[in-house]
């Protein structure tokens, strides 16, 4: 194969390895390391070409092709663009990538650093138009092959979640799971019971997270009980004996916790209190950033309001200025702003938070935090939740929002340059952990 190599010159052939799931990677030697050692044969042999390998390793074990987000082919693509590889060599092109837009993308970027592309199976040169035809062709089938592959992964949960069938995911309080079933935990399912009865009685899911939270009973996970988690245990189907696909309700394999007469009562109330509830927590919205922004001298930015005719305006403004120690200067102005609207600055932390929960390393810390948990949350829904912030955090109340930024954020300083947050990274897996639900229980909320 013409690589384009001059007589005598050394070429840096860099190794991309992946696997998209951890099963079978703490093994001695692993599917990551038989496809490293197939590509160092291959540069073996082009050992008279002037063919070396380097000694970085770029592997990603447990990360789909579907996408760019990983941490080996990030550090591969940032050593291209310093210019300390000029091969490229991969077992499979599906290694690299299987959606056929992405992977023109990093074609490019070869091409703009002079670097080839080569698979150990699959022979061809990136660099000629024939090349490039045989690489399009190849990434549409392992595209076409990704999307058949999900399709049948869908049918199957749907299928299975219509006859019922335990899906895994996160164990809900009053069961444990034994042969890949829900079985009743009896101990946690008189728990379950209690809620719902204290509920009828109480009918107020604040009153009852106070009691629980008294008397010191733990949720699944041996936390004390929320007011939000609550809400999530008395719209849950599985407690009914049901399992839920898209919004639809099917016979589940599992006994009921709860008969039908007590879940009635709890739903009529639920239904008749949305509205109070909604207007209530509208009323009473806490200020999301309240105690955690500072101006730049150091004083807090304490959560205002004004109103004007039927038009309520929010806004944090430095202790400065209530207490007159300084005149106001507004956001554009120089030096930093002492008063900023509150929605404005809300609105940018959500957006540096959600951003902070995307990037790869973050994604590591988070599943490595969790891996040994008991709880056995499944990675796909920890990455799930972790790139879909926004979609969990409009589902929460306002003052879960304002208790999950105060776990998230350490301190926000207003600066001349705009805001600098302090996130608690040692927080961040905790918060996931609350967050994450399973389907059933995200289709019966809906």
């Amino acid at each position: 194969m013409d690589t384009g190599c001059v007589k005598g010159r050394r070429l840096r052939c860099a190794i991309y390895t992946r696997k998209s799931s951890e099963e079978g990677l703490d093994m001695e030697f692993n599917s990551l390391d038989a496809q490293r050692e197939a590509c160092e044969a291959y540069i073996a042999s082009q050992k008279s070409e002037g063919w070396v390998a380097t000694r970085d390793r770029y592997d990603d074990g447990g990360f789909s092709g579907g996408n760019l987000d990983r941490p080996g082919l990030k550090q591969l693509i940032a050593d291209v663009e310093d210019g300390l590889v000029d091969v490229i060599v991969v077992y499979k092109i599906d290694r690299l990538s299987r959606a056929l837009m992405d992977f023109s993308k990093l074609v490019e970027v070869f091409d703009r650093n002079g670097v080839t592309f080569v698979s150990v199976t699959q022979s061809f040169n990136t660099t000629t138009s024939m090349g490039r035809l045989t690489l399009n062709i190849l990434l549409s089938f392992a595209q076409f092959e990704r999307e058949v592959i999900g399709e049948r992964i869908r049918d199957k949960v749907a299928a299975s979640r219509k006859r019922g069938i335990w899906m895994g995911g996160y164990v809900p309080l009053g069961y444990d799971v034994q042969d890949r079933k829900l079985v009743v935990n009896k101990t946690e399912a008189a728990t379950v019971r209690r809620i719902f009865d204290r509920f009828v009685e109480l009918g107020s899911a604040t009153v009852l997270a106070r009691e629980l939270r008294k008397d010191g009973v733990l949720s699944k996970q041996g936390t004390l009980i929320e007011k939000g988690y609550l809400y999530r245990i008395l719209k849950n189907r599985v407690y009914r004996g049901e399992a839920v696909h898209k919004g639809k309700v099917y016979p589940g394999e599992h006994d009921a916790i709860v008969d039908q007469r007590v879940w009635d009562q709890v739903h009529v109330i639920l239904k008749g209190n949305r509205h109070t509830r909604a207007s209530n927590s509208r009323m009473q919205e806490p200020a999301l950033l309240k105690g955690l922004m500072f101006s730049d001298t150091g004083a807090a930015m304490t959560p205002t309001a004004t109103r004007k005719g039927a038009k309520l305006y929010r806004y944090y403004v430095s202790m400065d200025v209530i207490k007159n120690r300084t005149q106001e200067v507004f956001a554009g102005d120089d030096p930093a702003p002492v008063r900023l609207p509150a929605g404005m600055a809300e609105d940018a932390i959500v957006r540096e938070v959600r951003r902070i929960l995307q990037t790869p390393e973050v994604v590591t810390q988070v599943l490595a935090a969790l891996k040994n948990e008991e709880a056995q949350l499944s990675e796909a829904n920890v990455i799930a939740a972790l790139h879909d912030f926004n979609m969990l955090w409009t589902k929460l109340f306002p003052r879960e929002q304002a208790r999950i930024i105060q776990l998230l954020v350490r301190r926000i300083t207003v600066t001349a340059e705009g805001l600098e947050v302090d996130i608690r990274r040692e927080g961040i897996a905790g918060v996931i952990r609350e967050m994450v639900a399973p389907q059933d229980m995200k289709d019966a909320a809906e």
